[in-house]
């Protein structure tokens, strides 16, 4: 007799990571998921390459020479960071520390997937606070606020929309939010934000217990395949992670990288001067066909085809055919006619200028 074994049923659309492959074509250019467009510091790619890892033996399970790097970097204390295996783990745990089935969690109307999807897993209510010109609104946050509410998280520069709050608008929200909410702020593009009104949200609340800051290896640093991120928040918080976090989390390779590509500054100044120089050119290139985008911000544009002759679909399609893969922001996000750009090296930028001009004659 067959026993039948019975499981959880969840109610949420799985994240569908930005396309990476044609299977058609060998070679691609990917630009759909905020990757590094230099790659990998040259320090972090030495030191993997000289070094002899013990594979055999389990990396240090509390990454105390990262954390004490990490402080020694951002000018914090040591006892208020946690590393996790991508920021998204980070996420993870915090969900699982804070939320049950009695909890609801506020999350802009388009932003980063995971936010919803780990709160959903552990049973939370998900309540959607709409943007306005797909910017972050601080009074739309607030009018979904109740008894209920446990955690508020946002990204700043926002995923998808390249949008972002300023400082006086973040300490709004902090300050009209009840004290026992937990503000998440995930600052994953921090590092590009050269707009004189921003202030990363390390920065802003260092000394706030009732924020929690999310950082992230896979952007500027380029280590987005070993999956290393980590979460700065009050102690008691932070010694709590630490018991559900784990045991090995971070692998060492992964460890080592992080701690030489947060010494390489040339290499994230390098990194940023780029994303300046190209996204300046992406954008002034677009309004040729009337696509909008956001201002600069991130290291990715948001592609409006709102007053543009083409549909997005129509050129996303196109690109694709010549191996040049975008994000659709249809899918998850629930954006239509829009796509989101990453800003590549300056060989798959000239080369997406290139494909848009021969398929977009004007």
């Amino acid at each position: 007799m067959t026993t039948l074994l019975r499981f959880k049923k969840f109610d949420i659309e799985p994240y569908i990571p930005g396309k990476s492959s044609i299977k058609t074509l060998k070679q691609v250019i990917k630009l759909s998921a905020n990757e590094s467009a230099l790659g990998v510091s040259p320090r972090a790619k030495k030191i993997i390459s000289n070094k002899d890892f013990s594979f055999s033996k389990y990396p240090d399970g509390k990454s105390k020479k990262l954390i004490s790097q990490i402080s020694k970097k951002f000018k914090s204390d040591e006892d208020r960071i946690i590393c996790g295996a991508g920021s998204d783990e980070v996420i993870q745990m915090l969900c699982q520390l804070f939320l049950n089935n009695k909890s609801e969690v506020i999350v802009p109307q388009y932003s980063f997937l995971m936010y919803r999807i780990y709160a959903r897993i552990v049973g939370a209510k998900v309540i959607f606070a709409k943007e306005k010109k797909y910017k972050i609104s601080v009074p739309e946050i607030l009018k979904k606020v109740s008894k209920k509410t446990k955690i508020v998280f946002l990204a700043n520069p926002n995923n998808p929309t390249g949008t972002y709050l300023n400082k006086y608008e973040l300490i709004e929200l902090r300050k009209k939010l009840r004290k026992n909410i937990l503000l998440v702020v995930d600052d994953a593009y921090a590092e590009y934000m050269k707009n004189r009104d921003y202030i990363s949200g390390l920065e802003l609340f260092k000394n706030k217990n009732n924020v929690f800051i999310l950082r992230t290896f896979s952007k500027i640093y380029g280590l987005a395949s070993l999956r290393i991120g980590w979460g700065y928040g009050d102690k008691k918080i932070i010694k709590a992670l630490n018991l559900i976090k784990p045991p090995f989390n971070i692998n060492e390779v992964a460890q080592i990288a992080a701690i030489e590509s947060l010494k390489d500054t040339k290499f994230i100044n390098r990194s940023v001067r780029h994303n300046i120089i190209y996204a300046t050119k992406l954008k002034k290139f677009l309004e040729k066909y009337n696509i909008k985008t956001n201002e600069i911000s991130a290291n990715f544009l948001l592609l409006d085809f709102t007053k543009c002759e083409f549909k997005a679909k129509f050129l996303y399609e196109k690109l694709k055919m010549k191996g040049i893969i975008l994000r659709s922001t249809e899918y998850g996000y629930k954006i239509r006619n829009m796509l989101r750009l990453t800003i590549g090296s300056k060989t798959d930028c000239l080369k997406f200028i290139r494909a848009v001009e021969s398929i977009l004659k004007i």
